[in-house]
């Protein structure tokens, strides 16, 4: 018996936006309103990272894989736009929600905002201010065309209304990121990887880079494995090496300087559970990841983000974020600070509890299907 609920389009790209839709994912599965169907726009085209992705998150395979790959800005951004378009007009949802800032969440947002297709943007708001970053760009276009904008921070409510976006249509929900984190958070105890690597608790450093501004710039590549060199002859550091940064390695001939540091291990990607175990039992975390300033806030990890901006400024306020940017004397000096000071105590931001994704859902239920919430506030 095909459901007769609202059919929602549920868009991923690269590896984090997985851990958003997860518990969305779940959460519209439990409502007999929605008919929820997972668009992989295979912007993350490793195929083997991919399924370990899905099989630690509980996911089925994606409803539709787009098989997009790898490519510039706007060539890969264009092929998402052509291939989704197809899709849509194929069998067109009633809405489409899309995660993050990645180059799938601005091109499927446009694509169903010219076809008139309401969109829902998940982790809305969020500004770095700098729009040298590609990321930025895709922020503000995503925001700028939808209908629904579930906000992480109050701080991202206040950038959506500068912007003249109106306020009925800013939900502040909290971090779905967060609900993965404490849902698998006791399922990684089980992972080995630790004791694989022959690492101890808070024996380590963890390192993880891919951002074009750090790794497609080999000054700065330089400097921030200049670095991890000083840093490694006191804290061994663990570096799950992205692809793109080991085929810039590769291109600036730096491969043999990298060998040469014994206690920078380079490793390949891992899945979710394990890297999550790596971050949870870290001494401190280094990052150019957005993902990873918020995970550390809530795991209590002191992070220092590789970045001269965050658009997360609320796990620096709140959180064990310190952006450093990537002058490799400040690095080593505030590594040292962290090394030489007792643990700091975090407060976990406002709604970072596990249940963004389902006020997320709640307000679609509100929205969308009104008489339904009706039906349901008459029983109680």
């Amino acid at each position: 018996m095909v459901s007769s609920g609202s059919k929602i389009f549920l868009v991923a790209g690269a590896r984090p936006n997985f851990m958003k839709i997860a518990p969305i994912l779940s959460q519209l599965r439990g409502r007999t309103s929605f008919r929820p169907v997972v668009i992989h726009t295979g912007q993350h085209y490793d195929n083997d990272m991919s399924q370990a992705f899905f099989r630690d998150l509980e996911l089925s395979p994606p409803d539709v894989n787009l098989k997009v790959g790898s490519g510039r800005q706007a060539q890969q951004t264009g092929q998402i736009m052509r291939e989704f378009e197809r899709v849509v007009l194929k069998a067109p949802p009633d809405l489409v929600m899309v995660v993050g800032d990645v180059n799938s969440t601005v091109a499927c947002s446009l694509v169903a905002a010219k076809m008139h297709i309401p969109v829902a943007h998940v982790e809305a708001g969020l500004r770095s201010f700098d729009r040298r970053m590609p990321e930025e760009i895709n922020r503000v276009l995503t925001d700028a065309v939808s209908n629904y904008l579930f906000t992480t921070c109050t701080d991202a409510n206040e950038n959506l209304l500068r912007e003249g976006i109106p306020s009925e249509r800013i939900f502040f929900v909290g971090n779905v990121m967060i609900d993965s984190l404490l849902k698998f958070r006791e399922k990684s105890t089980g992972s080995s990887i630790v004791e694989r690597l022959g690492l101890r608790r808070r024996g380590y450093g963890l390192i993880t880079l891919h951002r074009p501004s750090n790794v497609d710039e080999v000054g700065k590549l330089r400097g921030i494995l200049r670095a991890m060199e000083i840093i490694q002859r006191h804290l061994p550091i663990i570096f799950p090496i992205h692809p793109r940064s080991r085929k810039m390695l590769q291109h600036f001939k730096l491969e043999g300087e990298v060998a040469r540091i014994s206690g920078l291990r380079l490793i390949d990607p891992v899945g979710y559970i394990d890297f999550l175990r790596l971050m949870d039992l870290a001494q401190l975390v280094f990052t150019d990841s957005g993902g990873i300033q918020e995970e550390t806030t809530v795991l209590g990890i002191p992070c220092l983000t590789l970045r001269e901006n965050t658009e997360r400024p609320i796990t620096v306020r709140e959180g064990t974020n310190l952006v450093v940017g990537t002058n490799p004397d400040r690095i080593v000096q505030e590594t040292q600070a962290i090394l030489e000071l007792p643990n700091r105590r975090p407060r976990r931001p406002k709604l970072w509890d596990g249940r963004a994704a389902a006020r997320i859902v709640n307000v679609l239920l509100k929205t969308m299907h009104p008489s339904k919430v009706s039906k349901i506030r008459r029983k109680g």
